[in-house]
């Protein structure tokens, strides 16, 4: 099996609830790692970059965990591709515009990536449904363990792990979730909430991470420091923060049905047949109206619909992933008639199962 054929496939922490999956789509944890004695990606030549990956590369070779993964140069792989990746969060757009030898190492159910000469030499990365840090930490920590047993990592006894970026020093860990918070964006408590967040040394992102805003009440939740931190003072902080959060959502849905129920209730169903019966479709509208949906189920509105078919359709429907469907690049108004079909014909499938 090739890139090509793994990305035909839906990952496995779309398609399966997990933990609190009303609220919180999915969990990641991503460490940063750097090779001693070879320069970061930000000052390296070409020949450290080729140097840097093919230690890497050999590396991941020797390891239990990695070495039965596809394995590929991002310089091989097609634009259509390298957007599908980063829609569907195994890399990031900085992976695609950094110039030098760069890897990526993906696993068959998506739910684990490695990226080589990032920001970082290594990025590795694991992806759950729901709520499951602390599972996934497990996973990580093993193939992080793997890897730091053939390959000599940049570690300083007083700082940690070195890496390109401060924040990232220490543990070099990243653990998030994705959250989906229309309750509290409809009763104008999202703020609040986000405030008490950020002042509790977590940061709140958009849909696609650093530098995003926030698209159809869907909220990134993270760390923000890791030096000075174990990873299991992190995790437990995010824990606790997150099932705060948690509360304060289902708290909100429930002043929302008590104070505006037919106001809600009209919301949903608007979104529901706007999604079932529209013939052309933005990216940007679907998000927003697949949120009012998710809303609508998790209120137990929507019966006919399965929460993890609006998950899937929120990747399936992202411009890049409609051109690797169709197998050519189009427009924005092709892309959009094309996303109206393909909503309402998962829309039918779903009803009829």
């Amino acid at each position: 099996m090739d890139l090509h054929e793994v990305l035909h496939n839906t990952a496995d922490w779309l398609t399966k609830d997990g933990p609190s999956s009303d609220i919180v789509l999915s969990s990641r944890i991503r460490v940063a790692r750097n090779l001693e004695r070879m320069s970061f990606t930000s000052v390296a030549s070409e020949k450290s970059f080729k140097d840097t990956a093919k230690l890497i590369r050999e590396g991941i070779e020797k390891t239990k965990s990695l070495s039965s993964m596809i394995l590929v140069s991002v310089s091989k792989i097609s634009e259509v591709d390298q957007n599908v990746l980063v829609e569907r969060h195994l890399i990031s757009r900085d992976l695609i515009e950094i110039k030098g030898e760069r890897l990526i190492v993906v696993n068959p159910s998506q739910t684990i990536s490695l990226m080589v000469n990032e920001e970082d030499h290594i990025r590795l990365q694991g992806i759950k449904e729901g709520f499951q840090l602390k599972e996934l930490w497990k996973v990580v920590d093993e193939i992080d363990t793997e890897l730091e047993r053939v390959l000599e990592f940049a570690f300083s006894v007083k700082y940690g792990y070195l890496t390109a970026c401060p924040t990232n020093t220490g543990t070099g860990m990243r653990a998030s979730v994705m959250m989906h918070l229309p309750a509290l964006v409809l009763t104008k408590q999202i703020n609040k909430v986000i405030e008490a967040v950020v002042k509790l040394g977590l940061t709140v992102r958009g849909l696609h991470g650093e530098g995003t805003e926030a698209t159809g009440d869907f909220f990134q939740i993270s760390n923000q420091i890791t030096l000075g931190h174990s990873e299991a003072d992190i995790l437990d902080n995010i824990e606790r923060i997150v099932k705060q959060v948690i509360e304060h959502e289902q708290s909100a849905r429930k002043i929302l049905m008590q104070e505006t129920k037919v106001q809600i209730e009209d919301r949903i169903w608007r979104a529901y047949g706007l999604l079932k019966h529209s013939r052309i479709m933005t990216s940007e509208e679907a998000i927003n109206l697949m949120s009012a949906v998710r809303l609508g189920i998790g209120l137990g509105h929507i019966h006919d619909i399965d929460r993890k078919v609006l998950s899937v359709l929120m990747i399936l429907t992202k411009p890049g992933h409609i051109q690797f469907q169709e197998g050519r690049e189009m427009n924005s108004y092709e892309r959009d008639v094309k996303r109206a079909s393909l909503i309402r014909n998962l829309f039918d499938q779903a009803q009829l199962n």
